[in-house]
């Protein structure tokens, strides 16, 4: 039978659980009977103001390229570092153990956190950004692709070794092309987060099209933001499809 004493008790606890959070979080369906509000806002949007499409642009290209170079960058290190992580490659169990904690502490930090003090500490504009990125992706995909090395295949690796291939060398010609389409599928997943993320930081001083549209939300230039929201659409939906494209080849 698929009903127990204990399914009762789950569905009960989940219940409970929904209802205290809608409460804490003053979650009320009810706010939403007078559209008014919301259609004269929206309303303000259209037309939208190309005047300053050449410097939206820009700042999308900029946007584009912290994306980019955050995730890239942390992929290029998170990558070596990765191997160190995961048990069956790990030189050492203190070494395995002290790069797990290591890429839950960086891990456990988010981006806008890395952004506030990066920007504190280097100034204004998307360099410090894009380094807040890079860390948090370091934690990120450091953490995902050892969990893909411990769940590759074992014998091409115990292969190498027992002809006297060195460790890494087995790691890098028998592991990495079992995962290699994997970690292409997990880093354009980060990239598609690094653009989002870039805008958050934006709001904060990172650049890019993200500060844009704060701004031209806090002068009230609604059409304006209209077409920030539609050149960011554009942007995930462009990295989306060059990442379902380059999977689709490599696979």
């Amino acid at each position: 039978m698929w009903f127990k004493r204990t399914t009762l008790l789950t569905v009960v606890l989940l219940v409970s659980a929904i209802l205290v959070s809608m409460r804490l979080t003053e979650f009320d369906l009810s706010k939403f009977r007078d559209f008014r509000n919301m259609i004269d806002f929206l309303s303000q949007w259209f037309p939208m103001n190309y005047s300053a499409l050449p410097r939206m642009l820009r700042d999308s290209a900029e946007t584009l390229a912290m994306g980019f170079l955050g995730s890239v960058c942390g992929l290029m290190i998170a990558l070596p570092i990765s191997f160190l992580a995961a048990k069956n490659t790990s030189p050492s169990g203190f070494v395995f153990n002290f790069t797990r904690i290591f890429l839950s502490f960086i891990r456990s930090i988010p981006e806008i956190v890395f952004g506030l003090i990066l920007l504190t500490a280097l100034g204004l504009g998307p360099f410090p950004a894009v380094l807040a990125i890079i860390f948090h992706n370091i934690g990120v995909l450091g953490k995902l692709i050892s969990e893909l090395i411990e769940s590759a295949e074992t014998g091409p690796h115990e292969a190498m070794k027992a002809v006297g291939t060195k460790n890494w060398v087995a790691s890098l010609f028998s592991i990495l092309p079992q995962i290699w389409p994997n970690v292409l599928s997990q880093y354009f997943y980060r990239f598609e987060v690094a653009i989002r993320t870039s805008l958050i930081l934006g709001f904060i001083g990172g650049g890019g099209i993200g500060q844009r549209l704060f701004n031209d939300f806090k002068s009230f230039q609604y059409s304006s933001v209209s077409l920030d929201v539609f050149l960011i659409m554009l942007i995930v939906i462009m990295v989306d499809s060059f990442g379902s494209y380059v999977r689709n080849k490599v696979i």
